[in-house]
């Protein structure tokens, strides 16, 4: 065993070694694998590798609880940056990786490469195979079903984390003059996770809002429902990452504009909302000069309050065609800042969905993504308690698609509002004929003692 004196002086080369590994997974999700971001942490981790394999013939990280281990010396427990990649590790059932004499640039990048890679609880993603690499995965511990992003909790966690993370991105803009861009990669990284796995429940926990936290927790709504229009698309992976991050960062402009302007309850004025107009040229400028932002997210900026048609801002400038990610961006944007209308009470699923639909013409926005947004999230999304016509009481489980009308449901009540002891699933969409069920309208939760999300698991 080697002396304590000894042991600490390589503490700093094994935190180096950890956080060059963690940063380089999180750049290989965001980006491609030849940018100079990727590059500099395989840089920098063959780096703090170098001096440790020189002494013995190969390092060991690993994972117990919430911390790492290297070289069986305890680490602080991991910071903020290092826990999604803990949480991406255990989710694979790794617990322990050895890196050994003789690792290239190209051995680090491939390994980067396929733990950024890893999703959902697979036993083909486990199976990583790299030169001078070796992955232990836990054999002994039971492996859960459901996984992760099954568990609300673990999901309200992650929701939570991702608003904070949002407020620290709008005050670092504010007072430094650059999004905190590590924090609000780690923040998607986890929601790309989560929508990947669960997107019903990701997507549900975005209409229970807190309105005192608006401007960031609106920030964490666009981004989830613009990756979950993206999935319904079929992207996936970095790309995905990017959509995500860009939408989170859609409105950063209006930390320029005025607060009086900007927490205006009434209508704004003719010159007000000229000011108000100039947060999307410059948020895009905000975002073009922070070193390493994908160049979509500026793109999105600009973009969110143009339309097909040519008409909305910045006024004067007209695209033949937008970015994808502009027009699912700018459908989330919309959708949440309607139902977020009144601040004293949620605003109505149907309403809120009928007006996105009644105001689309196909020259605001594009009709094919409007009516994949509406199977998406249905005129009831998940997580909306409703009443039936039956009189019962129920908790918006899935949509079906073919008819957001008729969702599937879990009825909590009977009929005369007594709680049922066991939730009974219905599809109602399988019912027809004399035994058709319909719902009659949506309901505010807060009024009845019930938290439609802890149902959703």
């Amino acid at each position: 065993m080697e002396p304590r004196t000894e042991t600490a002086s390589k503490v700093p080369l094994y935190d180096e070694v950890l956080r060059r590994f963690a940063s380089g997974v999180r750049a290989a999700q965001l980006y491609a694998p030849e940018h100079p971001l990727v590059g500099r942490n395989v840089e920098g981790l063959l780096a703090a590798l170098k001096p440790l394999l020189q002494a013995a013939p190969s390092l060991t990280l690993g994972i117990v609880g919430e911390q790492f281990i290297v070289a069986d010396t305890p680490m602080p427990r991991a910071s903020a940056s290092m826990g999604e990649l803990i949480k991406r590790l255990k989710d694979q059932q790794i617990e322990r990786i050895s890196f050994e004499r003789g690792i290239t640039p190209g051995d680090a990048l491939d390994f980067m490469l396929a733990v950024a890679a890893m999703t959902g609880r697979t036993e083909a993603d486990t199976q990583v195979t790299v030169p001078h690499i070796r992955v232990g995965r836990i054999t002994a511990r039971e492996r859960r079903d459901d996984g992760v992003a099954s568990d609300m909790a673990a999901i309200r966690r992650l929701y939570g984390n991702a608003v904070r993370v949002a407020e620290s991105v709008w005050d670092a803009a504010l007072t430094e003059g650059r999004p905190d861009l590590p924090g609000a990669l780690q923040a998607i990284d986890g929601l790309a996770d989560a929508v990947t796995q669960n997107r019903t429940a990701v997507v549900a926990l975005t209409a229970m809002r807190n309105y005192d936290n608006y401007t960031f927790t609106h920030m964490v709504n666009v981004a989830i429902l613009t990756m979950g229009q993206a999935r319904t698309l079929g992207i996936d992976g970095r790309l995905l990452r990017e959509f995500g991050l860009s939408a989170l960062m859609h409105d950063l402009g209006k930390i320029r504009t005025p607060k009086d302007i900007l927490n205006k309850p009434d209508k704004l004025t003719e010159e007000e909302f000229t000011i108000m107009r100039r947060h999307t040229v410059d948020g895009a400028e905000i975002l073009r000069q922070t070193p390493e932002m994908p160049v979509l997210a500026p793109v999105v900026a600009f973009e969110h309050h143009l339309r097909l048609d040519g008409a909305g801002y910045p006024v004067g400038v007209h695209r033949t065609a937008l970015n994808l990610a502009t027009m699912l961006c700018s459908i989330a944007d919309v959708y949440d800042a309607m139902r977020s209308q009144r601040g004293y009470q949620e605003a109505f699923p149907t309403d809120r969905i009928l007006a996105v639909l009644k105001r689309n013409d196909g020259s605001q926005f594009d009709q094919h993504l409007v009516r994949r947004f509406v199977q998406l999230l249905g005129i009831y999304p998940p997580g909306s308690l409703v009443r039936l016509d039956t009189g019962e009481i129920a908790v918006v489980v899935q949509v079906h698609a073919p008819d957001p009308h008729r969702p599937r449901v879990r009825v909590i009540t009977t009929a005369d509002g007594a709680r049922l002891e066991t939730p009974q699933d219905r599809s109602l969409f399988d019912l027809t004929g004399s035994d058709a069920q319909s719902i009659v309208s949506p309901l505010d939760p807060a009024a009845f003692g019930v938290d439609p999300l802890a149902l959703l698991a």
